[in-house]
């Protein structure tokens, strides 16, 4: 273990998948319209018979028309819930796993990291990503991984199969009030955490934007001047981005975008300053994210 190159049944055999239900749901339903679609093919005849015995004023051909086009929408209804279904799978375990290294990668010198903090840590594959590279640079440093869900138990575990468990520590708590002095982390990451927050008041409300801007806030607070923070996250990226210049970050990083979940996503990563009072940082894309598609 410990290796950054994996195929997707060794992630999947150690991490499984959080919000399985999903796939799963549209798996089904992507199977039952591929057996209709199938059966329009096979019973085409009888299916036009049918159309006609129920409207019998149709004009000639429109039947079969109307049988065809049904059947051929159903067809693309089916692939088009086979794609779903197979990018939140890609994007749960091989995509995150990579997006995971690649967030390590933006940390120059992990050595002297002593403390981090993944928000939203799941069952650990960022948290882990982390450890191992801490391990990876024979320092000392430990990472928090925190989580509003009871998660401790199955996280521990992934981390002991990777053997960074004496890395590791969990917490649960809310993000939005973390329970952690200010200054406190050299770096603090997360992933595809920070658009759940606040999804009861509904995504595009004022109010859960609100709520996300509240956990960046957080995010700030925690982190040392001189810390480094790495978001990767879905759709709100540009909040984050002029929420992290009003509070005058610097070297705002912007990623391409990466199709995952069926949406964009890109990675933010910034840096604390030392003197807060310094005009905000300019946004720059950062093209050591490139090919990430």
């Amino acid at each position: 273990m410990g290796k950054t190159g994996r195929d997707w049944t060794q992630i999947y055999a150690i991490y499984g998948i959080e919000d399985w239900q999903t796939p799963v749901f549209l798996l089904i339903h992507a199977i039952a319209f591929s057996s209709l679609s199938v059966l329009f093919l096979i019973y085409f005849n009888p299916i036009c018979s049918s159309f006609e015995s129920l409207v019998p004023v149709l004009p000639g051909g429109a039947a079969r028309f109307a049988a065809g086009f049904t059947g051929s929408v159903t067809a693309l209804y089916a692939v088009c819930l086979f794609f779903a279904a197979g990018n939140i799978f890609y994007s749960s375990i091989c995509l995150h796993w990579d997006m995971a290294q690649r967030m390590v990668s933006v940390v120059n010198d992990w050595s002297t990291v002593k403390h981090a903090l993944d928000v939203g840590c799941g069952r650990g594959i960022l948290l882990n990503a982390v450890a191992m590279q801490l391990k990876k640079e024979g320092s000392s440093g430990r990472v928090v991984g925190l989580d509003r869900r009871k998660t401790t138990v199955s996280t521990l575990r992934t981390a002991g199969i990777e053997g960074v468990q004496e890395y590791v520590t969990c917490r649960e708590g809310d993000a939005r009030r973390l329970p952690f002095s200010d200054n406190y982390f050299d770096v603090v990451v997360s992933a595809v955490f920070l658009h759940t927050v606040g999804k009861e008041f509904g995504h595009g409300t004022a109010a859960a934007a609100a709520e996300r801007i509240r956990v960046l806030g957080e995010v700030v607070r925690v982190l040392k001047p001189g810390g480094v923070g790495v978001v990767w996250d879905l759709l709100h990226v540009p909040e984050y981005v002029q929420r992290l210049q009003e509070l005058k970050m610097e070297d705002i990083r912007v990623s391409e975008r990466v199709t995952a979940f069926m949406v964009s996503s890109h990675i933010v990563s910034f840096w604390k300053p030392s003197q807060q009072m310094v005009p905000p940082g300019e946004v720059r894309l950062d093209w050591r994210f490139h090919n990430m598609c």
